[in-house]
């Protein structure tokens, strides 16, 4: 219980601090992520988000996706039958 009420409170203040502060998390929701970088590094999505977060100097980027359009733009031959 006390896991549950630390993880809301560190959430809770993250999302609400300014950017530029110690400890800050931004949400970002992603509709379609289709730029050149991003397919060349399998990154291509849809309808998903990215979360980005600061503590400290360090950052943290995690990016989710309902659709992961770099699975199903991948070539692949196909084998003889």
């Amino acid at each position: 219980m006390g896991m549950l009420v630390l993880f809301t409170a560190l959430v809770s203040v993250g999302l609400t601090a300014p950017n530029d502060g110690p400890f800050s998390i931004v949400i970002t929701p992603v509709f379609v992520r289709l730029d050149r970088i991003a397919i060349a590094e399998s990154r291509a999505r849809a309808l998903g988000f990215d979360v980005d977060v600061k503590i400290g100097s360090r950052h943290i980027h995690l990016g989710w996706s309902a659709v992961p359009i770099s699975s199903l733009t991948t070539n692949t031959q196909a084998g003889l039958l």
